[in-house]
């Protein structure tokens, strides 16, 4: 059973900073794009941020220049380190990632996954 195990949401001043990481534990055969989203109340879930094994990365305009992902690939873990965090920021954020599993019947497929979600509150 492939999982996806989120920490380090919390609260926070503005201004301040957080950091989230994000473990993929079980059976895999390769994971390709790894990211965070984020919803607020009341409003769509949103990319915040996404990395591909190789490195490349996307950033959501009203992040870029204040969070930076990272991601070892040795380990399964990606990463966001968010900056000068603004009340703006505060939502439930989730990892996700696409993982190739090996299904039953015999065969690979590659799938979203996604965490539980870990809560980021910035007080102004």
């Amino acid at each position: 059973q492939v999982q996806l195990v989120e920490s380090g949401g919390g609260l926070v001043q503005a201004g301040g900073s957080l950091r989230l990481s994000c473990a993929a534990s079980g059976r895999t055969f390769g994971i390709n794009a790894m990211g965070w989203y984020r919803q607020a109340p009341g409003k769509q879930r949103e990319l915040v941020a996404t990395i591909t094994s190789g490195g490349s990365t996307i950033y959501a305009e009203s992040v870029k220049g204040r969070f930076a992902i990272s991601r070892d690939n040795a380990k399964n873990i990606v990463s966001l380190q968010m900056n000068s965090l603004k009340p703006g920021d505060t939502a439930v954020y989730y990892c996700n990632a696409k993982i190739r599993t090996w299904n039953a019947g015999g065969s690979y497929s590659t799938n979203d996954y996604w965490g539980q979600g870990t809560q980021v509150t910035v007080s102004s």
